[in-house]
């Protein structure tokens, strides 16, 4: 699975969310000033890398995500842990805590989860 740019997850987060959209219903959900054609052919790209598909209703084409959320989210979270924190999960929290991303609050919660699955 290919990493994506910055605004190709942008723009499948839109479409994750909708589930099917015209290019006409994306760039209204997408933050800042984007323009139909240049979200038009980021759309275009996301087929070519096979994330996307479409229906053609005549020269329109309403697009649908191929790729869900989940496996996009998971492939790209494990290479991060792997390339980053030694592929320890131990290291990744413990960045987040140092950075003061993650409260002991939230750690305790985690534990909790944790702890209830055993």
């Amino acid at each position: 699975m290919e990493k994506l740019t910055q605004k190709e997850e942008e723009v499948m987060q839109v479409l994750w969310q909708l589930q099917k959209a015209f290019v006409k219903e994306i760039v209204p959900q997408l933050e800042g000033s984007n323009h139909y054609n240049t979200i038009s052919t980021v759309v275009r790209k996301l087929e070519e890398k096979g994330y996307v598909a479409y229906e053609a209703y005549g020269k329109t084409h309403q697009y649908y995500p191929i790729i869900d959320r989940d496996s996009y989210r998971n492939t790209f979270v494990n290479n991060a842990i792997t390339s980053y924190f030694n592929n320890s999960y131990k290291n990744m929290v413990s960045f987040f805590a140092k950075e003061e991303k993650i409260s002991a609050t939230d750690l305790r919660e985690i534990l909790e989860m944790i702890e209830s699955k055993k």
